[in-house]
């Protein structure tokens, strides 16, 4: 019997015209891995949230869903609640308590669990998630990543049936998100449990999957294997993990490469049929502006007066229209930095100095945190009377349908544009943004690539904080990394992510050995077409 059946289902939200989704029909059975990907606004998260009665949100639905054979609407909420586990996109959602271990303990109390089964459940989840050496930390003291590890532990003290999780990578550095998605392929495998996943940053998730969905417009354009998905034209190259996108740009035919191993392999293949010489492509032009928009020295900085210190003895200078990449491990004071350099937390030691009367703002990694507002037009009316600069605004963000919504109805991708377009109006010169690729969609990740390219022809500098180490590859002139409460030196993309073994991208992983100084799709597609017989 399937797990989840979910027949004709049409839903529109509250004083929208057109449906979330349209017609979706769907069968998942135990113990399948699944994974739903597409444009943000597509319908994943609103399709995910129908399959738990307790997050479904109000609106207009036909069509039926089916649990266990059961209609989804009639279970008693403590089966619903025990049996389907829900990870949210955005932690702070989702999170109830100040402390780790209370948070652990909020689903299972509230399900009048024996305490003693309780606590072992505790115990064994904490130690499976690797954050018992947090277990008694105030939950404001974690970084985002660290707080969707906590979501998915305590999710599973309940020991559900179920998992269903909305991008609950978006936050993770790459060796957490590794280990969460190991952790997910364990729970899948060892346990039987049944996973069904949105995710835009798709590399490793592919390699796990058993099925791919892909949404578009509230439908579900398509649904194949992962290794059929480069015959499928509909899926675009953006949502397909680097071996698969790099085999459809090149025209290739028969079973597409998933895993990086898999597309050294084939890659192989291809350069002995092709008589590959390895050539080594030019590094992208250094980047030679000396004048400093912002620099730090000696930065120290801790949370409360006995904590450890976050940042210390700190020290960056960040050329004037530089496009600075900043990556690192989750809790590595990342995010801690940009608030300091914005002045909304302040160092207990060392200096910042700004170029001449510049001024910073700060995108957070909650991008929600800006809105105060009821629509996506008034959030930016509040920046600025401009209407040319306004419009501007809408359209180089892509929210020109979005306008009338509320900002907190929004996909997270949606929000996340959003909350660019709105720190674009406030006329800093110095944009410090905090994962501004969380929940956006492969083919914006292109424009907004654009779009930080237009910013810095116009005189302004970026400093970026990012997971997503394809965009940064892709996108930064300078790329550095935190480590220790400290930031190392920048260095070119190329040169930066070619030399390293974890924090790369898939490209160079998956070229490393055949051909040199590879660190995204594009130069993996062109050197392949130079070395065609």
């Amino acid at each position: 019997m399937a797990i989840f059946e979910i027949k004709n289902l049409t839903f529109t939200y509250p004083m929208m015209s057109a449906p979330a989704l349209e017609n979706i029909n769907l069968t998942i059975q135990p113990g399948d891995f699944v994974l739903i990907t597409g444009p943000s606004g597509s319908g994943k998260s609103t399709l995910l949230s129908h399959l738990k009665p307790a997050v479904t949100p109000h609106g207009q639905r036909q069509g039926q869903i089916f649990f266990d054979g059961q209609k989804l609407e009639t279970l008693p909420y403590t089966r619903q609640s025990r049996q389907i586990g829900y990870v949210f996109q955005d932690p702070s959602r989702q999170i109830v308590s100040d402390k780790v271990w209370r948070e652990m303990a909020f689903g299972p109390e509230n399900l009048g669990m024996d305490r003693d089964k309780m606590a072992r459940l505790i115990a064994e989840s904490a130690n499976f998630f690797g954050i018992e050496d947090w277990f008694e930390r105030d939950i404001s003291t974690l970084s985002g990543g660290q707080k969707q590890l906590l979501n998915l532990a305590a999710v599973m003290v309940c020991q559900p049936q179920v998992l269903v999780l909305d991008e609950p990578t978006s936050q993770l550095d790459p060796i957490a998100a590794s280990e969460f998605l190991n952790a997910l392929s364990r729970l899948n495998s060892e346990t039987g449990t049944t996973v069904i996943m949105t995710e835009q940053r798709t590399e490793q998730v592919f390699a796990l999957a058993d099925r791919v969905i892909f949404m578009q417009d509230g439908k579900i354009a398509a649904q194949c294997t992962p290794g059929e998905t480069g015959r499928e034209k509909i899926i675009p190259t953006e949502f397909l993990p680097t071996p698969t996108a790099v085999f459809r740009m090149l025209e290739q035919s028969g079973r597409a490469p998933v895993t990086v191993k898999q597309g050294r392999n084939w890659l192989k293949d291809f350069a002995d049929k092709n008589s590959f010489s390895s050539t080594c492509l030019p590094e992208k032009q250094h980047f030679t502006n000396q004048t400093a928009a912002i620099e730090a020295k000696n930065l120290f900085f801790r949370y409360g007066k006995n904590g450890k210190d976050i940042l210390s003895d700190c020290s960056i200078s960040i050329p004037k229209g530089c496009i600075l990449s900043v990556i690192g491990g989750n809790g590595s004071g990342k995010s801690t930095l940009l608030k300091v350099l914005a002045g909304a937390s302040k160092a207990y030691y060392g200096k910042i100095k700004l170029d001449d009367k510049s001024r910073c703002a700060l995108l957070p990694q909650e991008a929600s945190l800006l809105f105060s507002f009821d629509s996506v037009m008034q959030e930016l009316q509040d920046m600025t009377d401009d209407e040319t600069a306004i419009d501007q605004a809408v359209r180089l963000c892509r929210i020109d349908r979005l306008t009338d919504r509320n900002p907190y109805d929004l996909s997270a991708g949606q929000r996340q544009r959003t909350a660019l377009a709105k720190v674009m109006l406030c006329g800093a010169d110095i944009l410090l943004l905090d994962e501004v690729t969380a929940g956006m969609d492969g083919i914006f990740k292109k424009e907004l690539g654009g779009i930080l390219r237009r910013l810095t022809a116009m005189g302004k500098t970026i400093v970026l904080v990012s997971h997503d180490i394809e965009f940064c590859a892709e996108h930064s002139d300078l790329v550095a990394m935190m480590f220790n409460g400290q930031l190392t030196k920048g260095y070119s993309p190329r040169e930066f992510f070619s030399a390293n073994n974890f924090y790369t991208t898939a490209a160079a992983r998956m070229t490393r050995g055949i051909l040199d100084g590879v660190v995204s799709v594009k130069d993996v597609t062109e050197l392949c077409k130079e070395n065609l017989v």
